[in-house]
Order: C-alpha cells, then structure tokens, then sequence
C-alpha cells in the first residue's frame, strides 16, 4: 500500500484553515484532493444555478490552489458512494479522509462509504469537524440535552474556548503519470463548466468565488463595516453585512479564520458601540453555528416544523399568490423588491429574508416549505440548516421561544427603507412614486397603473387576523 492519501472535499473547498486537510498532510506528504460532482445533489430540485456557477468556480481556484503546493485536485462525476472507495482502492491509497456534515444526506452517504472502505481495508478519518467552531456533542445543557433556545446555547457556546486557524497544506507531493492515469480509467475528469452540468446563470456574482476572494471580503468587510455593523446591519440599501454566506456554505473560508478576525476587532476596538457591533456579528454566527447543531440532532427539521402546532397546519397555498410572490408581484414594495433581489442576483439581505418569509406564511398563509424551497432554488447561499431555521424563525415553527411573529410590510419599509432607496434600486417602475407612498405601500390605484405596478393581492390586517385565528384553533 501506497504513503497515498486522499482528501476529499465537500464543503471545504480551501485548503488554508481545513482540518481534515492539515491532519492528512500530518501523516503522508502525498495528499491528493478530490471532489465528487454528485448526481444525488446536482439533480435535486432546489438547486440554483448560481450556486453551482459559485462552485465551480470555487473549484477552479481550488485546483490552482493544489497546483501551487505542488499537488492535485481529482475531479469525479457520479454516486460519491461508490466512486470514491474506487479512485481509492485503483490508487492504492493507504486512507481517505473528509470532514465530517451535519446534514441527513451526508451522515447516510458517508456511513456507507466508512463500510465500504472497511470493506475494502482503506483507513478512514471523518472526526473532524471544519464548519463549526464546536461539535454538537460539545454544546450541551446541564441535562446533556441539545439546545432548542438560541439564547441559553450562545451563552454556553461563547463561554468556550475557540480552536485557532489550523496550518496549510503545502510542499505537497502529485500523483505520478502512471497514477494519473488510473485516475482517469476510475473516473478522474476534466472540472467540467456549470454550463456542461445543465445549470445556466449570468447574473453575476455578489462574491467572487474561491478562498482569496472571501479572505480578502473578510479583510474588507472587518476594517469598516463590522464597526458600525450593529446598526447597519438591518438596512438593505446599506453594505452594512460581509456577504460571506456563500463562502462559508461551500467553506472556502474556514471558520476559525473568521472567528480569529472577530477576535483580533475586537482587540483593536476603541469604542462601546464598536465592540457592541463585533460581538453582534459574533452572535449571527453563533445563530449559524446553532441551526447547524438543531439539524445534526433534530434531522426531522428537514422535512417539516418542529412545533406540534404547525406539523398539520391548514395552510391555504394559493397558486395565483405563491407565484406573485415568487415573481415579486404582491403589489407590497418591499416584499416585491426583496423578491427581485434574489431572482436577478441570486442574494438577498437577511432583513428582507424576514420580511418576505413572514408575509408568505402569516400574510398568504403558504407553506414555509414552499418558500424554503424556492430560497434554494434561487440562492447563491442556499444552505439546508442556516435557510430552514430561518424559515422556520419565520413562520414560528421552530425552536423559538417567541410562537407568533408578524412582520408588517409597511412598518418594515418605514423603519429599515426609510427613503426607499432599496425599493427604488429593485423596482425602478417605482422611482418616480413618493418616497411616503412607497414605504407605506399606499399608492394609489390609478398611479399604481400608470406605472404597471399590481394592486396588492391581500390585505395585511385582515390576513393576520385570520393566521392568528387558525393558529389558536391548530393550539388549542
């Protein structure tokens, strides 16, 4: 058997600050990368094609990355479940090893890898965990039960000490040309367009791909933004948020990384209200770290709400409404223009993420599973534990000790779009309304027709009193 390993990257596309990656190059010098294009993900139907326009970018700059440390990167194309122990076994590698997911799919398809490397005599490591700063067996209450309540798990989460950023991979040892081409007869392919995959975007995208683009937005976002980010944060026609979702979906940046940069801020700060900002942006990633840890244990999440009210919820599910809200044609400014965010870039800011996902659910009385999907449909982050706490957040049907939370459009706009700058940028078929008509929403009919814009398909006071109406009787 060979000195051989293999890393096989997921969601950790870098290979500064990866765990599993720094422990492999701590056995053998010969580390050779690997990512499986996987059939049971890629033909999914909530895939975005940005997403996969993201990824394959991340990937391109992650074999010029494995280049550079004198390295490769192996590209597969089918069911990682049997193409990996393959490529493993055709290049006698003496072990494999990945970091370890919290999703459903990923724990099934990775316990049966485990056997049948077994199987196959091939040494494994998963145990590390790259994309969270703990472990959910780390993070416990005092009854050794996992969280249900932000607030109870970010007290003990923060209390513990945090892991540094690991060492990078480098002076790495290739396959030899007799290597390479066993890799090519088990598989081995050219890293193939988003074009090739059937996925077409060209809308650009709010984050360059691969590992120095996000280290430098890091860099740019903890020198100015991060200072004022507690009071910039909720306001969508601000750069007031790092957008670095995508980045820590697909992981190429390590979270160590970002968690060191939040540390070294908070050192050079100089003010209450600075600090008062870095620790806010601490505890979104806490928030991020908690849905993580709420799918690992709670893989039911998945497929539906946690709350027992919402499990058989007589949701209306209006065909005619989804689509206007999928369209952004609620005739609501601020949920049309965050509906149009998303469709045309492929991201939209977190208080809009809100906004929109209560109005669905509390305003239409649509399922959140709808809108869920759609997110993933169209997201450049889309992501299964950050985007299904969030619309669970939402439409109170998660962990959360607040059951009822209505948004109502009009008083988001007054207080977070105040001059309707956000509105204005997304529907430009607005611009030359009023700014008081636009954040209120109350245009008139015959102005909302001059310009082609729809009346409202529902009226927010009367459909929350209905939700709330159907709420009590699915309690009582």
């Amino acid at each position: 058997m060979s000195d051989l390993i293999l890393f096989w990257h997921r969601r950790d596309l870098r290979i500064s600050d990866n765990t599993g990656l720094a422990a492999a190059r701590k056995q053998s010098p010969k580390v050779v990368g690997v990512f499986c294009l996987d059939p049971n993900i890629l033909q999914r139907d909530d895939i975005a094609a940005v997403r996969v326009t993201y990824m394959i970018g991340c990937l391109q700059a992650l074999q010029k990355r494995y280049a550079e440390a004198g390295s490769q990167l192996l590209i597969l194309h089918g069911n990682p479940m049997q193409a990996i122990p393959a490529l493993a076994t055709a290049l006698n590698a003496k072990a494999v090893f990945w970091n370890w997911d919290v999703e459903p799919y990923s724990q099934e398809r990775d316990r049966t890898i485990i056997d049948a490397l077994q199987e196959k005599g091939i040494a494994f490591l998963t145990e590390n965990w790259d994309q969270i700063l703990h472990s959910p067996a780390e993070i416990r209450t005092g009854g050794n039960a996992p969280y249900t309540v932000y607030t109870p798990f970010w007290k003990n989460w923060i209390s513990k000490a945090k892991a540094k950023p690991v060492e990078t991979l480098q002076n790495a040892e290739g396959l030899t040309a007799i290597e390479q081409e066993i890799a090519q007869q088990t598989g081995a392919i050219p890293l193939p367009t988003a074009k090739d995959l059937g996925f077409i975007w060209d809308g650009g995208l709010v984050l360059p791909p691969g590992e120095t683009a996000a280290q430098e937005r890091l860099e740019e976002f903890s020198a100015s933004a991060i200072n004022e980010y507690q009071e910039q944060r909720n306001f969508p026609a601000m750069d007031g948020t790092s957008q670095l979702s995508a980045a820590l979906k697909f992981g190429v940046i390590g979270i160590r990384t970002v968690w060191q940069t939040t540390l070294e801020a908070l050192e050079n700060s100089r003010s209450d209200e600075t600090t008062t900002s870095i620790r806010t942006w601490q505890q979104e990633l806490a928030w991020r770290e908690f849905y993580q840890h709420a799918m690992y244990h709670f893989p039911e999440l998945a497929e539906g709400a946690y709350r027992e009210a919402f499990k058989n919820f007589p949701w209306e599910n209006n065909e005619e409404h989804y689509q206007a809200w999928c369209e952004g044609r609620t005739g609501y400014p601020i949920v049309d223009a965050a509906m149009r965010q998303m469709n045309e870039s492929g991201w939209m800011h977190n208080r809009c993420r809100m906004i929109v996902a209560s109005f669905l659910t509390k305003d239409l009385l649509i399922s959140p599973q709808l809108g869920e999907k759609y997110f993933m449909q169209r997201l450049i982050d889309g992501d299964l534990s950050a985007n299904n706490g969030g619309w669970q957040w939402s439409a109170s049907s998660g962990m959360d000790p607040k059951p009822i939370r209505i948004f109502n459009p009009a008083s988001q706009a007054q207080k977070f779009d105040p001059d309707a700058e956000y509105i204005r940028q997304w529907l430009p078929e607005l611009r030359s309304i009023d700014t008081e008509y636009l954040v209120t929403g109350k245009i008139t009919p015959l102005e909302r027709r001059a310009v082609g814009y729809p009346d409202p398909i529902v009226d927010h006071k009367i459909q929350q009193k209905q939700f709330k109406q159907v709420y009590q009787q699915q309690k009582n």
